[in-house]
């Protein structure tokens, strides 16, 4: 069994996160999951949530992912999202002004989105 998985995060307009990890948590429509290496293949559907990746260094890599794809197989995971963001890449402040601003207009959508964004900076 390898010590390690290739991943790759990819949004519809580039290229998020690549690299060596040994444990990757995303959510997807079947519930949360882990995939190390050696994982059985899968296919599944992402939700909206924060994808934590532990990399081979020890360090720890956090993205708001908003739906997608994830994909596992000789030990390379993609996920291929609508949108993805780093954690680092995250303005707390403004994304709470748009959490309070969907709340107050009962965008239920935004509001979720701006939630999954605090998450992975609060996970982070």
């Amino acid at each position: 069994m390898a010590a390690e998985l290739h991943v790759e995060l990819v949004a519809a307009d580039r290229q998020v996160w690549s690299g060596e990890a040994t444990l990757v948590v995303a959510r997807t429509t079947s519930g949360d999951i882990g995939v190390m290496p050696g994982h059985q293949p899968l296919l599944g559907v992402l939700e909206s949530g924060p994808v934590t990746i532990r990399t081979s260094d020890g360090g720890t890599v956090v993205a708001a992912v908003h739906g997608g794809f994830i994909s596992f197989a000789d030990d390379k995971l993609s996920l291929l999202a609508e949108i993805a963001e780093l954690a680092d890449e995250i303005d707390v402040q403004r994304a709470q002004r748009e959490l309070e601003r969907a709340k107050a207009e009962g965008d239920a959508l935004a509001e979720r989105r701006a939630e999954v964004r605090l998450r992975a900076v609060s996970a982070h």
